[in-house]
């Protein structure tokens, strides 16, 4: 399924600068930057859950926030986007 993740980390001090540094690397890990704080991930159920926990774990609930979206398998009905493309679409095989 499609999960669209977005944050908002508040980098008013070092700390917050470091958590919105790990919360960009923890996203990357599952998906693809799409915007500076919008990751799209085609992710399981459990990959989902893991990844949630991942990125509670990393946020400070008082001054950051996080979302996610899920948009399911049938995303490709449901998404339009217009200008510059992204990297790679998200269903195609990708060789390291």
């Amino acid at each position: 399924m499609l999960i669209l993740i977005t944050y908002d980390v508040n980098t008013e001090t070092k700390e917050g600068r470091k958590r919105l540094r790990q919360v960009a690397k923890t996203c990357v890990k599952y998906g693809q930057r799409v915007q500076n704080s919008v990751f799209e991930c085609l992710l399981d159920e459990a990959k989902y859950v893991t990844v949630k926990a991942e990125l509670q774990n990393i946020i400070d609930e008082k001054s950051d926030s996080l979302r996610f979206y899920r948009l399911g398998n049938q995303y490709k009905d449901r998404t339009e986007h217009f200008g510059n493309k992204p990297d790679f679409p998200q269903d195609d095989i990708l060789l390291l």
